[in-house]
């Protein structure tokens, strides 16, 4: 058995007609096992050791491109929109850079779209470039350096400039510390729809957001297409407890009408019940996290039914996927069997002994269709 991976189109009316049909839930179902590139070719961990966190400019038109040259079947990136009214893409809520000396913060919704474009790399060679810092978690500052860097850009840039077969997992980016009107809110999710009508054409697109309103909201705008709550359910706390937890995500979806649930991993890990109330509820179930870069959780996640992953590792996760087969093999023990998973040409076999069979049956039942 070797794991592929398809995109799934959707078609459908262009904007929400009003009507009491539109509350109701749509199913959602991948053809098959769905591989996300985070931020293109992954995510930017400046403080991290590993070169391969640094190595191509997250959100950026490069990093998507060379994502795209992968067997993989969306990339996912953040849009936020700028003062004047142009959706862009960067993650983070705030944009560091150095003036005289000094590390200063600017809020990146607070900026016009020249000013957010004047950071980094420059397309007119006349302009000169402004620096990027990157603030951690923890507090760090780190200069945004990586091997091969590219201009930032917007999601019109993207629709247009990156390879129309791959599909756009949209995260819709708000800060967890402000309290936005349902007006501002609007404004901003039909500013965005404005740009992906005009310009996504065929291309499959998904929404998500960490925000329970935004998510619930764009689907009363449109339903063209899916919807995905995104939570890391219950790996961290927050003060509004729909955030908290996978039961709390499975409310919100079912209450908003939406197509799934994008988990933190762990979380998935720790509550595998939790996927078959996922799946009763009809509700597709996809992954993110830093565990997602290792192939054997990523395979575990396959047979305990989670349909996608986004990871950073594109290359080494999209090429394992490809080639990840499982086969039985003859064993000396009394169980008379022993159960391999193969990645790759056979340099790296782990083995599922009778116990992990088990262990994994209760809430693995794939692992016995095969």
């Amino acid at each position: 058995m070797a794991l592929s991976t398809m995109a799934f189109s959707v078609s459908s009316n262009k904007f929400s007609s009003g009507t009491e049909d539109d509350k109701k839930q749509e199913a959602l179902v991948f053809p098959k096992f769905v591989v996300m590139g985070h931020r293109g070719f992954g995510m930017n961990m400046l403080q991290s050791p590993d070169n391969k966190m640094k190595l191509i400019k997250e959100n950026s038109i490069l990093s998507f491109n060379v994502a795209s040259d992968f067997p993989i079947d969306f990339i996912e990136f953040d849009v936020q929109v700028t003062r004047d009214s142009c959706p862009i893409i960067f993650h983070d809520i705030f944009m560091f850079t150095q003036e005289k000396g000094v590390i200063i913060e600017k809020r990146v919704t607070e900026m016009t779209l020249h000013e957010f474009l004047s950071y980094g790399p420059q397309k007119e060679v006349a302009n000169v470039k402004k620096p990027m810092f990157r603030k951690t978690k923890d507090g760090r500052i780190f200069e945004w350096k990586v091997e091969k860097d590219d201009s930032l850009c917007t999601l019109k840039d993207a629709l247009l400039k990156v390879k129309c077969s791959v599909g756009f997992n949209i995260e819709l980016k708000f800060d967890d510390n402000v309290v936005y009107g349902e007006q501002e809110l609007r404004q901003t999710l039909d500013t965005i729809l404005k740009v992906v009508d005009e310009h996504a054409k065929n291309r499959p697109i998904i929404f998500s957001s960490f925000h329970p309103d935004v998510a619930q909201l764009i689907r009363k705008m449109q339903r063209s297409y899916p919807v995905f709550f995104l939570t890391n359910g219950g790996c961290e706390t927050y003060k509004d407890v729909r955030r908290n937890s996978l039961d709390e995500a499975v409310k919100i979806c079912k209450e908003g009408g939406l197509q799934g649930i994008v988990s933190e991993v762990k979380a998935i890990l720790r509550t595998p019940n939790a996927i078959k109330q996922i799946k009763d509820s009809k509700l597709s179930l996809i992954s993110y996290g830093q565990l997602n870069n290792v192939a054997e959780v990523v395979y575990i996640q396959y047979l305990m039914g989670v349909e996608g992953v986004i990871v950073d590792m594109v290359k080494e996760i999209s090429e394992a996927i490809t080639n990840i087969s499982v086969k039985n093999e003859d064993d000396d023990e009394e169980d008379g069997k022993k159960r391999l998973i193969i990645i790759g040409e056979e340099r790296k076999k782990v083995t599922i002994s009778k116990d992990d069979i088990s262990f994994l049956s209760k809430f693995a039942p794939k692992l016995f269709q095969q």
